[in-house]
């Protein structure tokens, strides 16, 4: 079973070769959730070990949670992840650079099939989400499994994203729809009639 977790074939998510290797991952990630607030140093070392791959200068706010711990998650440079991430990386998350998560996000990669019969049996898929650089993702953002978000992409506070989004957007709702695209306005004005001055 446990070599079905990224074909996107149907499994069984509590067969013991599955479980075995994702509560040891779970161990890990207790720990870092007990971590102390200045212990900063000692979170960047256990997120480098839990990771599959994470860059420099990321930082994810505890609590965190994660179906494997972080072992499927793949973070650029710069990342950053607020209270209460939750990454379900039953499969491979892809973020890139400066891309920020705000509170009670949640990114999911598993999913169960329509059929009651499967679900009733516990069978499982998983499909890759992608998330691209410099993405800001407001509180309570949901992202469902297989979609792909690109570069420079605002995703509006309690928005479902169902659906692919390009890059160079701002994107909101339930489901999550393009508003607009980034424009000078935003060269100009950082919040409502705020002007940049910096």
């Amino acid at each position: 079973m446990i070599n079905k977790l990224h074909t996107g074939e149907l499994y069984l998510p509590m067969d013991d070769s599955v479980m075995a290797e994702q509560l040891d991952c779970l161990e890990r990630l207790y720990d870092f959730n007990a971590t102390r607030p200045h212990e900063i140093e000692k979170r960047t070392a256990m997120l480098k070990e839990m990771f599959a791959e994470i860059g420099d200068n990321c930082y994810i706010e505890p609590p965190f949670h994660s179906n494997w711990g972080g072992r499927h998650v793949h973070f650029g440079k710069n990342v950053y992840g607020n209270f209460n991430l939750t990454l379900v990386d039953d499969t491979h998350i892809y973020v890139g650079d400066y891309t920020m998560f705000g509170p009670n996000v949640v990114i999911a990669t598993a999913g169960h099939p329509i059929l009651p019969e499967l679900r009733e049996q516990g069978y499982q898929y998983n499909a890759p989400v992608h998330i691209g650089k410099n993405c800001w993702l407001g509180a309570g953002v949901i992202v469902l499994p297989g979609v792909t978000i690109g570069d420079n992409v605002i995703i509006g506070a309690g928005s479902v994203v169902t659906k692919d989004i390009p890059s160079n957007v701002v994107a909101v709702g339930n489901p999550c729809r393009v508003m607009r695209e980034v424009s000078q306005r935003d060269k100009d004005f950082y919040f409502k009639n705020r002007k940049i001055e910096i």
